[in-house]
């Protein structure tokens, strides 16, 4: 009950905090059976959050392990079925402690459950798939060692940002094809296997998400995408588009300005209805975001536990004023008026 509380809790929070979240490729998710759902990652944790709130199954998630820096983090994040996983850039040390991971993980398969891991091994606000680590073959290995029939699934997953370091956004996320191992799996040939699935899950993802290629052009390409005005949620329309552009298009570019987000004529009037969130955001924790990519989760942190702070305070003091309905009322007004602001207010 309590794991349903919060998981409501945190998909409304995402649906207040975005102007729009977009999910496709829903029915692709497995009902039932072992699953290892492998996301591009872009915006940190909100990734993860938004994975996990948007379907009915309760997924583990592999999550870097320094993050798990406190006694009430871990156990927070274990409640929430993270599990640390540990990078070269953690000490070289701590690599030996992903062994006991990945057998946990295996295990975890193999009695059918479901696993989030990122491939990238990493995050990163460019809007392309990066090269993916063998980690995630590994951790299928270890299962299918475990239990040489089981019939795991990968389910690649895509994020489209408009603009994750900016508020409000919005996101659209798409759930491909389940991609059956067994197809590719040959015991006898393991790194032929790796290669294997590693192509189609990188392929896979390729059409999930914007896919900027050549690497080497990214800057121009992302900003003839921008001076186009390109929906980013849909990856179809703008991979299209990247594949249409070509050297020539150079001069094109460079006259051309991106597309800039403007304020709304409502944010005056949001900033002073909401004064003590904004500047606990603005004055306390964005100075601290230690990567860009952290913007969106410590953004949305803030204002989940901001907001749940601020009306609570002003339910108590406008009952103490007034009464318990008015309160009830002023503070409804005020969420109303928060909610059509981010959903509905022109930027």
């Amino acid at each position: 009950m309590l794991y349903i509380a919060l998981k409501s809790l945190i998909s409304l929070g995402l649906h207040a905090y975005h102007k729009k979240i977009e999910v496709y490729g829903a029915d692709n998710i497995p009902k039932e059976g072992p699953v290892l759902f492998l996301p591009n990652h872009q915006s940190a944790l909100l990734d993860v959050l938004l994975v996990g709130a948007n379907f009915k199954r309760k997924p583990y998630f592999l999550t870097r392990s320094d993050v798990f820096g406190k006694p009430v983090l871990i156990a927070f994040f274990n409640y929430l079925k993270m599990i640390p996983v540990y990078r070269i850039r953690d000490g070289r040390d701590t690599l030996s402690k992903n062994d006991a991971i990945f057998d946990v993980c295996a295990q975890l398969l193999k009695k059918g459950e479901a696993v989030t891991m990122f491939p990238e091994a990493n995050h990163n606000l460019d809007r392309r798939v990066r090269h993916l680590s063998k980690g995630f073959t590994r951790l299928i290995f270890k299962a299918l060692e475990l239990s040489p029939q089981l019939d795991i699934q990968i389910v690649p997953v895509g994020f489209n940002y408009n603009r994750a370091v900016g508020f409000p956004d919005t996101v659209a996320v798409y759930y491909g094809k389940p991609i059956l191992v067994q197809q590719l799996y040959d015991p006898e040939d393991l790194p032929g296997s790796v290669s294997t699935i590693k192509n189609s899950v990188s392929a896979s993802l390729e059409t999930l998400t914007t896919h900027i290629t050549p690497e080497t052009h990214y800057d121009e390409i992302n900003s003839y995408l921008e001076a186009e005005q390109v929906d980013f949620l849909d990856p179809q329309v703008s991979n299209d588009l990247i594949k249409k552009w070509s050297a020539s298009k150079k001069d094109t570019i460079l006259k051309n300005e991106p597309h800039t987000c403007r304020r709304s004529l409502w944010y005056p009037l949001f900033v002073l209805l909401n004064f003590p969130v904004v500047l606990l955001w603005k004055l306390g924790v964005k100075p601290k975001v230690w990567e860009a990519e952290f913007t969106g989760t410590l953004r949305f942190a803030t204002a989940l536990l901001g907001f749940i702070g601020y009306y609570s305070l002003l339910l108590l003091v406008f009952t103490i004023v007034l009464s318990f309905w008015w309160a009830l009322g002023l503070i409804s007004s005020l969420f109303t008026f928060n909610w059509f602001y981010v959903k509905y207010a022109r930027f």
